[in-house]
């Protein structure tokens, strides 16, 4: 008896089901697992539905949700719990319905794939427009938070397309149909350099996408693992869909928490006192610090920087920088200065350290 047929009638019915219930069917994925169970218990040859592993192009979309962790740290675990899972149903609905399949969830975070395990000819630009209305999403989930006085939550949002390899993974006892490869990564790497509500794409999606969407001036960013810089832009809209990011946070660079011991030395007029004061850099920018110290310091107050930057193997000896703000917190003072004056090679430097860091948090 061929049972095939009437495994896949079984399929279709019960995709019919969980669209009824969910409002949404399973995806590719989930319905090659669900094809798979059916033939199992039909008596039909595992093999007919098994899904060889092999390398597929794919737009790999990564979501990740600002200040989550430190949110955990401060909220009840009913209101996290809600928060959560408030989020991912709204998401995985606007994901859905751009027929993207969700790889994983790890957390807070969530990736996405389009191109596997089906390819269409427009996958990238449901990529892209699926990034834009998660993120007018997370616009409306704030309003819903607030009227429920809940905190508000941010998403940054990182693609990139490329050659990977797509199949199920693992063993008999459990495997996993996902992708893997140096695109997978770069596609995470890049999501970490996008602030709230922004939605980065790698070079490679935008000449994928046909130069239909409004997209920022490229800018070069170093990453964990690449020795050479890549090229990202800021996807700002998609004229033709009348869709527009709804930007949340216009920070004037990414920010890396550090622990950095650190010398300062006070200035009077143009002379650098000798005596250095010790402190430590907990957060480092482009265009500035926040210092942990014991010794008093004072608002206006214009010092000079000591410190190594031993990532980029690059000792810093030129900075100077003005006391901005302070602050006291468990014991210690913290001081939040902005530089002043710093040569260009620093400046280099400075900003190849700081996305180091910032891709490989």
């Amino acid at each position: 008896m061929n049972t095939e047929p009437a495994t896949q009638q079984a399929l279709s019915r019960l995709q019919a089901l969980i669209a009824r219930e969910t409002g949404a069917p399973l995806g590719s994925s989930a319905e090659a697992e669900a094809a798979a169970l059916l033939a199992e218990v039909a008596g039909v040859p595992a093999g007919g539905f098994e899904l060889a592993v092999q390398q597929r192009e794919v737009t790999i979309l990564v979501a990740d949700l600002r200040g989550f962790v430190a949110l955990t740290a401060t909220q009840p675990a009913g209101t996290i719990v809600t928060m959560l899972n408030l989020c991912l149903v709204r998401m995985s609905e606007v994901i859905f319905r751009n027929q993207g399949t969700i790889d994983k969830f790890s957390g807070d975070s969530i990736t996405v794939l389009f191109g596997a395990p089906e390819s269409r000819e427009d996958d990238v630009q449901r990529a892209m427009v699926c990034a834009v209305e998660m993120q007018l999403a997370m616009r409306d989930l704030n309003d819903q938070y607030q009227r429920g006085r809940m905190p508000e939550l941010y998403m940054g949002i990182g693609l990139n397309t490329g050659t990977v390899m797509a199949g199920r993974f693992g063993s008999e006892a459990f495997s996993q149909y996902t992708v893997i490869g140096n695109e997978v990564i770069l596609a995470s790497r890049i999501e970490a350099f996008s602030l709230r509500g922004q939605v980065l794409i790698s070079e490679s999606t935008y000449q994928h996408s046909g130069r239909s969407v409004l997209v920022t001036e490229p800018r070069e960013v170093f990453v964990a693992g690449k020795m050479q810089p890549v090229k990202v832009r800021e996807l700002v809209a998609i004229p033709a869909r009348h869709l527009k990011v709804p930007r949340q946070e216009f920070r004037r660079s990414h920010r890396a928490e550090v622990r950095i011991p650190c010398n300062l030395q006070l200035t009077e007029g143009t002379e650098v006192l000798p005596s250095p004061i010790k402190a430590n850099i907990l957060d480092i920018g482009y265009h500035g610090v926040l210092l942990e110290l014991d010794f008093p310091i004072e608002i206006g107050l214009e010092v000079k920087l000591n410190f190594d930057m031993t990532l980029v193997d690059y000792p810093v000896t030129d900075i100077f920088a003005k006391v901005m703000k302070i602050k006291h917190e468990d014991g210690h003072l913290l001081a939040g200065l902005e530089f002043t004056s710093l040569s260009s090679e620093t400046n280099t430097k400075l900003q190849m350290f700081v996305q180091i860091l910032v891709g490989s948090q």
